[in-house]
């Protein structure tokens, strides 16, 4: 395992909460909504790794660590 993926389950458990991942991009958890409405390379990658439990969003944190140590990575 990487130390991305390390730190982010040390943190956040397999799945990060909406307002974790706008922590880990230092946006704002409605900047992060807006931005992940948008039509965007990046932002598809994001919701790719989209999951509801319920009325929460959560993301898979194995996902998101491998998207923050890919190349193509432009937060």
């Amino acid at each position: 395992m990487n130390s991305t993926l390390n730190y982010l389950e040390n943190k956040f458990g397999p799945l990060m909460p909406l307002e974790g991942l706008a922590e880990i991009l230092d946006r704002s958890p409605q900047g992060l909504r807006v931005s992940l409405h948008s039509s965007s390379p990046l932002s598809d990658s994001i919701n790719a790794t989209k999951c509801r439990l319920g009325r929460r969003i959560y993301f898979r944190t194995e996902a998101i660590a491998a998207l923050i140590d890919s190349d193509d990575w432009e937060a």
